[in-house]
């Protein structure tokens, strides 16, 4: 099938350069296992989990006979004062899986809703508690927490931010960011820094808005849209005793992070941190459903409930139509079911050791290359701006890499890996190989 047998003029695509991709179109019309096929019939490898999404590969039977089940038994139901079996099942699935006592899911439909409802359970928890003041939200330098309002005010890159500023929360403020240019290469560990990151959060931003009055952080464990940068030893240990310090809640932004990314449950599990909320989306239902959500420690649903309003009045007024679907919740139950059954989480920590060593070792001092990150299954490269054009470089080798029959990650000047879980070494090679080959052709 050609391109021209599509009628592009009605769609508009997101975060894509538009005028770009009418010129060039890229279309899949199928996938399975570690590949999509593509309109003109070529096979494309996906080496990005098809936006970190899809763990456990394409087209996996369990996952599409539990939807199909799903929806010969319930397709929907309302969620507002009633709810499924498949929502509560989903939930427990989830909250067992969690740290700590991070045992209450509020379920929502994406990333970007994930975000705004914990910046609202944050609110509303301290007004609960007879702390209506604390209205502070801070959240870090190129941070991504989607693209509904809240999560563009505590989010850090200036592109998504630029032309929303009238509209953006007014009680917000940002961390500086995590990388140090001195840890350029990482490898498979945590990188050690001299500069102390969190020293102007309490010698400056705490400070200057008063403790008392902030809410929430929000960070994302390792910072994923960005470019898969990695915090130093130790921060998010510091980050949150902060927190504790001042009563202020942290919020865990896990959507790239979760499920099995870092060869753990979530991010939290494998920096050993609790945090009282966690966003959730993308990996929990294979990608194949759109599901989100936030787990909340039992603190916080306990103090909402601890009202004297009438039992007949609801105690948090938020909600969306399709919260805790049926169908998605099926396909949820169904996905987690696989990836414990398959081991997939430590597969995926395993694979990634393979990812990095095949990623340092094939990428590094290659031409533009400044630096190098691999922890969990991920793995990014940095390559120097082209003068007067960021972004053009890995855009190029994008394009340049999807002919070669290879699915990788732009982001800004960095250019990310990050396969389903059921990744082989041979699938790494090709991936690694395909990027190094392009890095060459574009120095």
């Amino acid at each position: 099938m050609a391109f021209n047998d599509f009628n592009m003029d009605s769609q508009w695509l997101p975060f894509t350069p538009n005028r770009s991709f009418r010129k060039d179109p890229r279309i899949f019309v199928a996938a399975d296992g570690m590949h999509f096929t593509t309109h003109d019939g070529r096979q494309v490898i996906d080496g990005i989990s098809s936006l970190w999404c899809v763990g456990a590969g394409h087209n996996r039977k369990p996952i599409n006979e539990a939807i199909k089940k799903q929806l010969d038994t319930l397709d929907y139901a309302t969620a507002f004062n009633a709810s499924n079996d498949q929502a509560f099942v989903a939930a427990e699935k989830i909250a067992a899986m969690a740290p700590g006592d991070l045992n209450k899911v509020l379920f929502c439909n994406s990333g970007s809703e994930a975000a705004d409802t914990s910046l609202k359970v944050a609110l509303a928890y301290h007004r609960a508690r007879g702390e209506g003041h604390r209205n502070v939200f801070i959240g870090r330098e190129r941070g991504y927490h989607g693209v509904g309002f809240g999560g563009m005010s505590v989010g850090g890159i200036p592109s998504n931010r630029k032309v929303y500023g009238a509209a953006l929360l007014p009680r917000v403020d940002h961390m500086r960011f995590i990388h140090d240019p001195a840890n350029a290469f990482i490898h498979n560990k945590e990188p050690e820094s001299q500069e102390d990151f969190l020293l102007e959060l309490e010698q400056r931003i705490l400070p200057l808005h008063d403790p008392s009055n902030v809410a929430a952080i929000i960070v994302e464990p390792i910072a994923g849209s960005a470019g898969w940068y990695v915090p130093p030893k130790g921060y998010l240990k510091r980050l949150r005793e902060i927190c504790d310090k001042h009563g202020i809640l942290l919020i865990f932004d896990e959507v790239i992070t979760g499920f099995g990314r870092m060869g753990t449950n979530f991010g939290a599990d494998f920096y050993g941190v609790v945090p009282d909320l966690l966003n959730f989306a993308k990996c929990v239902t294979n990608g194949v459903i759109p599901l989100g959500g936030v787990i909340c420690r039992d603190k916080i649903y306990d103090a909402m409930m601890k009202t004297d309003a009438p039992e007949h009045v609801i105690e948090f007024f938020h909600g969306y139509t399709y919260s805790g679907h049926p169908v998605a919740c099926a396909a949820a139950i169904a996905t987690l079911d696989l990836y414990q059954k398959e081991g997939l989480f430590p597969r995926a920590g395993e694979m990634g050791k393979v990812l990095g060593d095949a990623f340092h070792s094939a990428i590094k001092g290659l031409p533009n290359v400044v630096g190098i990150r691999s922890l969990g299954l991920a793995a990014a490269v940095e390559l120097a701006s082209i003068p007067g054009s960021p972004g053009k470089r890995a855009y190029d080798i994008f394009i340049d890499c999807f002919k070669k029959g290879a699915l990788v990650r732009p982001a800004g000047d960095v250019v990310v890996l990050a396969p389903p879980y059921i990744v082989e070494k041979s699938h790494i090679d090709q991936l690694v190989n395909t990027l190094a080959d392009s890095i060459r052709k574009h120095a």
